[in-house]
């Protein structure tokens, strides 16, 4: 088995198998591939079968050199997620990462917005354009929501249910959620709907994908986020932000006028309610709140 079959076995595993997002697969592949550049570059002619310990810990060590601890982690997982698949389909016996430690990367606390900043951003939107209209939608639907760019940008028409006042959100391994959607996101969109999206034709395969570009196709990541961040110079906001930062400050908002941790939870679409509880650490008052409403002594 050379390198290029095992890498590609290995994402329809992925894909198939474990459900992953392209995000994900592309990620795990593009550290394989940087594994097969050490190899070459350094004359080593072996396969992935037979590859072992200590060559795997000279390739860490190497691109170690220019990566925060949070990357190095994400590569040896990624390597021992293949490896591991290698071990589970028989080719080989043992995972060679399996010594390897993991750096210590600690909590990274998510940047969140202000109220105000979140209203700066959106009012700074040129709406004389029909894509302003479409952009002060989209950045309301994901902050209202809190939905990952990815769910955002992939919405269908099909998946509003604004009678019932929830959404459809496809997210991380293709796992359906519902999602409250506030009625100031429903009049934007039900807007753009009827005066900027029935005009565009769409192209073959996107009739009902709810946020469209000036040809008929979808909206990308890059695309979002350069809008984002052309948001936040126009407004000289000094924070360094990102689309997921609408999803924290969603969380962090909502858990500062007192909601429920478990339904944040699930709003979110997280699969432990751990992930979640990074935002009780974002917003410290909630945990003051907490002792001076139930504490015994009071």
């Amino acid at each position: 088995m050379n390198w290029q079959n095992a890498i590609k076995e290995f994402q329809m595993y992925l894909k198939i198998e474990r459900g992953l997002s392209k995000n994900t697969i592309d990620s795990y592949t593009k550290d394989l591939e940087k594994l097969c550049l050490f190899l070459k570059e350094n004359n080593m002619s072996i396969s992935p079968i037979a590859i072992d310990a200590i060559i795997v810990k000279q390739f860490i060590y190497e691109v170690a050199k220019n990566l925060t601890p949070r990357s190095q982690a994400r590569i040896i997982a990624g390597l021992r997620s293949f490896f591991d698949y290698l071990v589970f389909e028989e080719y080989r016996n043992t995972n060679p990462t399996d010594l390897l430690e993991t750096p210590k990367i600690g909590t990274k606390l998510p940047d969140t917005l202000s109220q105000d900043e979140i209203d700066a951003l959106i009012n700074a939107i040129d709406l004389s354009h029909p894509q302003g209209e479409r952009n002060r939608t989209i950045f309301e639907t994901i902050y209202s929501c809190g939905l990952r760019v990815s769910e955002a940008i992939t919405l269908k028409n099909s998946d509003l249910f604004f009678e019932e006042g929830f959404i459809r959100v496809l997210g991380k391994g293709n796992k359906e959620r519902y999602v409250p959607i506030h009625e100031n996101a429903q009049s934007y969109i039900t807007m753009y709907q009827k005066t900027i999206r029935s005009h565009i034709l769409p192209q073959k395969g996107f009739e009902d994908t709810l946020f469209l570009n000036r040809r008929g196709k979808g909206l990308s990541r890059q695309m979002i986020f350069m809008i984002l961040k052309d948001l936040a110079l126009k407004i000289d906001l000094k924070k360094k932000i990102s689309p997921h930062t609408l999803r924290h400050s969603f969380a962090t908002h909502l858990l500062q006028n007192g909601a429920d941790l478990r339904a944040i939870q699930q709003m979110l679409g997280h699969e432990s309610i751990t992930t979640t509880e990074v935002y009780v650490h974002v917003d410290k008052s909630y945990l003051k709140q907490i002792v001076e409403t139930f504490h015994p002594r009071k």
